[in-house]
């Protein structure tokens, strides 16, 4: 015999089934923030305990999502990536493009102390995965990501029109790689940059 037509559900309240996903993902998020955080300081006392304690979620949560040190630290890695390379378009709405492409480059060299800080908590020389990664591809997809406001600055004036995407992302690596630079010498090296970019007689 037919039960007939299900009641719908009271207006208002998801099924717990997408509650749980809805909580899941905000843990998961939580913990990546919590993790980049720890990264960023490079301090070399990153732990999956300190991670979890600052997402305020418990251990066990954190090992459901990230089976162990190296694919929490790995995600937290690829989502920075993916927000640095979200960020061209974003500047370049907000601010002319020489500003906005210095800001670009503060976050590109906040970026590269987050790698150090990863290479660090490890206590590798290199992850696994991570030497995996395509990294002329990366390479490919910053430059990409800067093309924009490299063109929108050589209109304006602000910036030289010659400059290849490419050579500006390898020249700000290369500045950063090697140092352990504080702000105050990052905030110069980035200036060096945009000197080195800076029209003839351009305004800047």
């Amino acid at each position: 015999m037919s039960s007939g037509p299900q009641s719908p559900e009271p207006t208002g309240f998801a099924p717990a089934s997408r509650r749980r996903r809805a909580d899941a993902e905000r843990n998961r998020q939580a913990l990546l923030d919590a993790a980049r955080e720890a990264l960023a300081d490079g301090n070399g006392t990153f732990s999956l305990e300190a991670v979890a304690r600052a997402a305020g979620v418990g251990i066990g949560t954190l090992y459901r999502h990230f089976p162990n040190r190296e694919a929490l630290v790995t995600a937290a890695y690829e989502a920075q990536v993916e927000d640095l390379l979200a960020q061209g378009t974003r500047l370049l709405d907000a601010m002319p493009a020489r500003e906005a492409l210095r800001e670009w480059l503060g976050q590109f060299a906040r970026f590269v102390s987050t790698k150090r800080g990863m290479l660090d908590a490890l206590r590798l020389g290199m992850i696994e995965s991570a030497q995996q990664h395509d990294v002329t591809g990366m390479r490919d997809r910053m430059a990409a990501a800067i093309a924009p406001m490299l063109d929108a600055g050589a209109r304006d004036g602000t910036l030289r029109p010659d400059v290849h995407p490419a050579d500006v992302v390898l020249l700000v690596a290369g500045s950063l790689m090697p140092l352990q630079a504080d702000e105050a010498q990052t905030e110069r090296l980035m200036s060096l940059v945009l000197d080195a970019l800076r029209p003839e007689g351009g305004r800047a």
